[in-house]
């Protein structure tokens, strides 16, 4: 079967990049607010217009970490708001994960392009995984991730620029290399970050307000959970507030960075337990649902992915890395990124997960949700946009 084949019988489907996907959106949010010429590589007044982003003197933009479609449309009688608003479905890129996604998002570039190819990645300088979230073992946000913030430059450009967050994000690895530019401000309740954006949002410029009280719940207790309702609930009541609040001639604009499948009960495999996954593999990077087989021989690489298709069967979709970056999985890859990607890229299919008991923490093989792959569970993500005007 070829690679295209593959991808279609486990179910999984490709991100739409350069139409209606995550990258879009802030390049379509500044363009809005008259500063499209701080967008390179793309089109950022198509991309306004795709996404339906009215002008306006001020944007808030928030990111929901966590928050698919497929689960607000299941949980949509707790989020009457976000129901009300939801304006269309964009998809987030692969891997569908908060890193990789929060660079899209920053940059307008896919991971081919900024390297942030998963949770953790190869790092070729040192030869072990890099996590891009705390950002142990990578190298200089700067030199890891290369292409430009587009909030860094509206902010050079002129155009007030404020990020919102809790404050030890402020300066992280993760910032830096996807969201930098502008005037952090740090505020631990969403409360608080709703107020700022209100002030804010009285002169022109951009806000960006990110919250990750979703994702934390899902990680931990499952989508399906009542904490996860909770922390839904608790967010469709501030953003409608926000709405509510926003004076004239401004806009807000919601949007997340993937969604999220239940794995309890669903098929997984170990690599601690597996010797048929583990031989020649010499590093395993990604995240359970989205993995980057390396190997200290790549002419390795075929029979490797022979014996995970055996194993996995069609649970899996399993590619060699010129097959996957051929499909376009990662977007257009520059080269210093190749070899953080895989000799062998797997995404999964259903709800089953790889898991390396060897490498990962007990309260990590103990995730309820997880994301990664392109289902469209993890794939496809809320837009919501609302204007004064």
């Amino acid at each position: 079967m070829n690679p295209a084949g593959r991808l279609a019988a486990a179910g999984l489907s490709l991100p739409d990049y350069g139409g209606l996907e995550l990258g879009a959106v802030l390049p379509g949010a500044l363009a809005a607010v008259g500063a499209a010429s701080a967008v390179t590589g793309r089109d950022a007044e198509a991309d306004r217009i795709r996404l339906g982003i009215p002008t306006a003197d001020h944007i808030v933009v928030v990111l929901l970490d966590g928050l698919g479609h497929h689960q607000l449309d299941a949980r949509k009688g707790h989020a009457p708001f976000l129901r009300s608003t939801e304006s269309g479905i964009i998809t987030a890129g692969f891997p569908t994960t908060t890193a990789t996604s929060l660079a899209l998002f920053g940059t307008g570039r896919a991971s081919g392009a900024t390297g942030m190819t998963g949770y953790t990645a190869h790092n070729p300088a040192t030869g072990a995984a890099a996590n891009l979230v705390s950002w142990e073992g990578a190298d200089d946000p700067d030199t890891w991730q290369r292409e430009p913030s587009l909030m860094r430059v509206a902010h050079e450009g002129g155009l007030p620029v404020a990020s919102l967050g809790k404050r030890r994000f402020e300066g992280s690895g993760l910032t830096r290399a996807a969201l930098s530019g502008g005037e952090f401000v740090g505020a631990e309740r969403l409360s608080d970050r709703v107020d700022e954006a209100i002030q804010r949002a009285r002169t022109p410029g951009l806000t960006y307000c990110y919250w990750g009280d979703i994702d934390a719940a899902g990680h931990k207790h499952g989508w399906q959970s009542d904490q996860w309702v909770a922390a839904l609930e608790d967010a469709d009541q501030e953003l409608r507030r926000l709405r509510a609040r926003l004076p004239r001639h401004a806009a807000m604009v919601v949007t997340a960075d993937h969604g999220m499948v239940d794995v309890t009960g669903a098929p997984r495999w170990d690599l601690g337990a597996e010797p048929a996954l583990a031989r020649d593999v010499r590093l395993v990077a990604g995240e359970p649902r989205a993995l980057h087989l390396h190997m200290d021989d790549a002419a390795l690489a075929p029979a490797v992915a022979d014996r995970w298709r055996d194993v996995l069967g069609d649970h899996a979709a399993v590619l060699l890395r010129d097959e996957a970056v051929g499909l376009g999985l990662f977007g257009p890859v520059s080269g210093h990124v190749e070899e953080r990607i895989g000799d062998v890229v797997v995404a999964m299919a259903g709800r089953a997960t790889v898991v390396d008991s060897r490498t990962q923490t007990a309260q990590a093989l103990a995730l309820v949700g997880v994301h990664g792959s392109l289902t469209q569970e993890e794939l496809q993500v809320p837009l919501l946009v609302a204007s004064t005007d």
